[in-house]
């Protein structure tokens, strides 16, 4: 089983930028899609970013487009979440998530990391 573990998380202004990382072991990483999502304080975890196994298809949702951009690197097992243009509403837990298909559903993904916060000032 793969065991997954968030870095990168912190305080930042409005418009600024953060970059996430998340670092596999334990089990063959190339085999996972990998996922990012996000729960804010009193709201349900929600879906911000996928990618596939070969980092060639990329899936965000509509909020994040053209600000985040999801990439990983197989030979390091790392996937990275770039946030930029950050927002207030941004903040929240980031989990990056391992899953055996290309999915943004929750229920599709069956490795969790412990988050990181990130907390966007205004």
């Amino acid at each position: 089983q793969v065991q997954l573990v968030e870095s990168g998380g912190g305080l930042v202004k409005a418009g600024g930028s953060l970059s996430l990382s998340c670092v596999a072991s334990g089990d063959i990483f190339v085999r996972y899609v990998m996922g990012w999502f996000r729960q804010a304080p009193g709201k349900d975890r929600e879906f911000v970013a996928a990618v596939s196994r070969s980092n060639t298809k990329k899936y965000y949702a509509d909020s994040e487009t053209g600000r985040f951009a999801i990439s990983r690197d197989n030979a390091n097992k790392v996937v990275y979440l770039q946030m930029n243009s950050l927002k207030p509403e941004d903040t929240a837990v980031y989990y990056c998530a391992a899953s055996e298909g290309f999915t943004s559903d929750r229920d599709g993904y069956s490795i969790w990391g412990q988050g990181t916060q990130v907390t966007v000032s205004s």
